[in-house]
């Protein structure tokens, strides 16, 4: 049985970072699964789902206390247990004028009805035809077994209304 483990790494973005953690996850036996990377402000940042043999655990969290050291990053590893899902999970697309308080209003709808953000991502696009900047954000989250998806549609619809925000749900 393998151990699953997630890292954050965070740091100056540069070339070899992710050639360096690959290498360790591969150097220890491990296997990559699921990740998120991304370059902010001149920043990496990364979430990575390794699994490995147990046996090779410590070995590779003291690699990673050294590519802290040898690369300037900051890590932090945890061991996880797959959770058991139940439920289902969809997507929530956005797309409005910005604003501020467009993400706390539909996190707040989401967190009242116990809906779990799986992922977010948020980017600036330019209008078709006016060329005013959108905001975009789709998000990847997990309903609970007992959310009626109808509730759901007209809460997010009242803050689109609210907010001027198309919002569209795909199951």
């Amino acid at each position: 049985m393998h151990v699953s483990m997630v890292l954050t790494v965070l740091g100056p973005d540069r070339p070899g970072i992710v050639e360096a953690l690959a290498d360790q996850v591969r150097k220890y036996q491990g296997s990559w699964q699921e990740s998120r990377l991304a370059h902010l402000q001149d920043q990496f940042a990364g979430i990575v789902e390794v699994s490995l043999p147990p046996e090779e655990r410590e070995g590779f969290e003291g690699a990673l206390r050294d590519l802290e050291s040898s690369m300037n990053l900051q890590c932090h590893f945890s061991v996880v247990q797959s959770p058991k899902v139940t439920g289902k999970r969809v997507r929530l697309e956005c797309i409005g004028q910005d604003r501020p308080g467009i993400v706390f209003a539909i996190t707040d709808v989401l967190h009242d009805l116990n809906v779990n953000v799986e992922s977010m991502d948020t980017t600036f696009r330019s209008a078709p035809m006016s060329g005013e900047i959108l905001f975009c954000a789709d998000f990847q989250v997990h309903l609970p077994e007992q959310l009626d998806l109808d509730l759901l549609e007209e809460r997010l619809s009242s803050i689109g209304q609210e907010l001027m925000l198309d919002v569209q749900i795909e199951d």
